[in-house]
């Protein structure tokens, strides 16, 4: 019943609407109402004269800047607003609506209805109610008018009563940020979510923190997670998204035995709250049992209609047996060559009729939608043909597009990478038991090295130590260093603490590696670790000379994040220095002293 009043309303307040602002009078409108409008009602003329007047009083009227013109409500023994000429107790008051009018229905109707110079006015009127903008974009979104719904939402937080209405404006947050992802505005985005965190009222400061976290999740920067969440904690201590958010954080970190506890921990404290989602308090008791399985389940199940194909991938690579030999040859110069056989040769054709994309590149170099954009038809070929997996040229494409996808989610390892990386390191050991020159250019090995390298990438959250065992067995083949594997490995040591090893990767720099700038920030940590402090400001001197953004990114603390978005960065551009921030900025922190040491250095530059 009510559902049918409320489509019954809508349909009365839309075509309501138009006829005020044809010329905005009263008196047609109750015209309209007896003659038409009451055909939308099932002809109930009692209803639509007693809707009338209601409706009127919250219209915005243009020539009246905007504002209402609402009406007296009459005493009952008065003439009834609807201009029927009948005393009020017997005409709309005496009528009882079948369920509520909203107050900001009009407001909503006519921003949804407005366009151009009209809306412009009307928002910076500044006398749209709050919720009346919110729904209109939320109608805005979902028919596909995405600049529209933007303008809607940046109007709401010009509004002075937003911070009056928690709910609706945290729902206003979450929408307009997805708004800008969507349109590519990321530093829009990022201009928005600081300028709550700097000054919006501490409800909102906790979820646009929820938003940094994740963000430096995403982009690896897990110092500046850290301190997202705890600030985030401190705000909004009973938040139930908090719970999902530690766990996963601290999987990032390496720590999936506390990542358990703590999800334990967040289903003990969220049960005692009065009137929390029980399926929620479901997935927590899960994430306490199996932390990482339960994010990867739901991380896939989350991918819509991409779900049922990516959960029979998996199954398909854990189940698949994986091929122990790799065809190999030595050329005239006897140098190792893994050239394709005639099987190989002609899966992959197969598999380029599903999988299009043009260059796979390197995780982080090409937008996930370039290689995903079709990527319900080459995984359903793939479940299809599962001896596919026996061609190193569809499994580098693959691995490729899962650590796109994928490879900074540590939760991934386990359904997709784990038996990928069996596979290679079979491989691999082929390769390591002939004992010979393994070079890049050389047939197709760069196909194994790019294998490599994908795994590398996806494997460095999931499984550190394993990632960093096949960087170094690849770097010991590729004495060139072609896939420029000593600046992960450098990072992998300092991770752990390795610091004899990570300088005889940084000392002495071969001449082609004099300008790497990764190799160059990890090299001065190197030297302030070891005590070395000559050496230590020299190779600040260097690192400045090469990119004078470097230091400084390095030092601060929450500088504005950098969003690089073509598939390389200039050398010596403040991208450059972001993408090292963000790998090595990590262990700085964790170095003692270090970013002290750094701060007071850069006094001299």
């Amino acid at each position: 019943m009510l559902a049918n009043w409320v489509d019954q309303l809508l349909g009365f307040a839309t075509k309501a609407q138009a006829v005020i602002h044809q010329d905005e009078q009263y008196p047609e409108l109750t015209r309209w109402a007896r003659r038409e409008g009451a055909t939308l009602l099932g002809d109930d003329v009692s209803l639509a004269q007693a809707l009338t007047p209601l409706l009127w009083n919250q219209t915005p009227l243009v020539r009246c800047g905007f504002a209402c013109e609402p009406l007296a409500p009459p005493a009952v023994d008065e003439p009834c607003w609807c201009d029927s000429g009948k005393r009020f107790d017997r005409c709309c008051g005496a009528v009882t609506l079948p369920g509520p009018v909203p107050s900001h229905l009009m407001w909503m109707l006519s921003l949804q209805e407005w366009r151009g110079e009209r809306l412009r006015r009307a928002l910076l009127s500044l006398k749209a109610p709050t919720q009346a903008l919110l729904e209109a974009a939320i109608i805005s979104v979902e028919t596909g008018q995405l600049g529209r719904a933007q303008r809607l939402l940046e109007a709401f937080f010009q509004l002075d009563e937003w911070e009056a209405t928690p709910e609706t404006s945290e729902s206003a947050f979450e929408l307009l940020t997805d708004v800008y992802h969507e349109r590519g505005f990321t530093r829009k985005k990022d201009a928005f979510v600081d300028d709550i965190v700097d000054r919006g009222p501490n409800f909102l400061k906790g979820a646009a923190l929820e938003r940094v976290c994740l963000a430096f999740m995403d982009s690896d920067d897990l110092s500046g997670a850290r301190d997202a969440f705890l600030k985030a904690l401190k705000l909004i201590p009973d938040a139930p998204s908090l719970a999902y958010i530690e766990t996963m954080l601290l999987l990032h970190e390496g720590q999936p035995q506390e990542a358990g506890e703590r999800a334990g921990f967040w289903a003990r404290r969220l049960k005692r709250q009065a009137g929390l989602d029980e399926e929620y308090l479901d997935f927590l008791e899960q994430l306490a049992h199996a932390p990482a399985d339960t994010l990867a389940e739901q991380m896939i199940y989350s991918e819509e209609e991409l779900a049922e194909p990516l959960a029979m991938l998996s199954t398909v690579l854990m189940e698949y047996p994986p091929v122990e030999e790799l065809p190999l040859s030595r050329n005239e110069c006897g140098t190792l060559m893994y050239l394709p056989t005639a099987d190989h040769t002609a899966d992959y054709t197969q598999w380029r009729q599903y999988f299009t994309a043009d260059d796979v590149g390197e995780p982080g170099k090409n937008a996930s939608s370039d290689l995903w954009v079709d990527a319900l038809k080459w995984l359903d070929g793939l479940c299809e043909h599962p001896d596919w997996l026996a061609t190193p040229a569809i499994l580098q494409e693959l691995t490729m597009a899962l650590a796109v996808r994928f490879g900074n989610l540590p939760w991934m390892m386990r359904p997709f990478f784990e038996p990928i990386a069996k596979q290679f390191e079979l491989w691999l050991g082929c390769i390591e038991q002939e004992q010979g020159v393994f070079s890049w250019e050389e047939g197709d090995n760069d196909i194994i090295y790019q294998l490599g390298l994908g795994l590398i990438m996806g494997m460095e959250r999931g499984d550190p130590l394993r990632s960093k065992a096949l960087s170094e067995r690849l770097l010991s083949l590729d004495k060139q260093d072609d896939l420029g594997l000593r600046e992960v490995l450098l990072e992998q040591h300092l991770r752990q603490g390795e610091d004899d090893k990570a300088l005889s990767l940084v000392d002495p720099l071969l001449p082609e590696q004099s300008d790497w700038l990764g190799l160059l920030v990890g090299r001065a940590l190197v030297f302030y670790r070891l005590g070395r402090m000559d050496e230590a400001q020299g190779a600040l001197s260097l690192i400045h000379q090469h990119n004078p953004h470097m230091l400084t990114l390095l030092a601060r603390a929450n500088p504005k994040r950098e969003h690089n978005e073509a598939h390389s960065v200039a050398p010596g551009s403040r991208g450059e220095a972001w993408q090292y921030r963000v790998l090595l900025r990590g262990q700085w922190l964790a170095t003692p002293g270090a970013i002290d040491w750094l701060k007071r250095a850069l006094k001299r530059f």
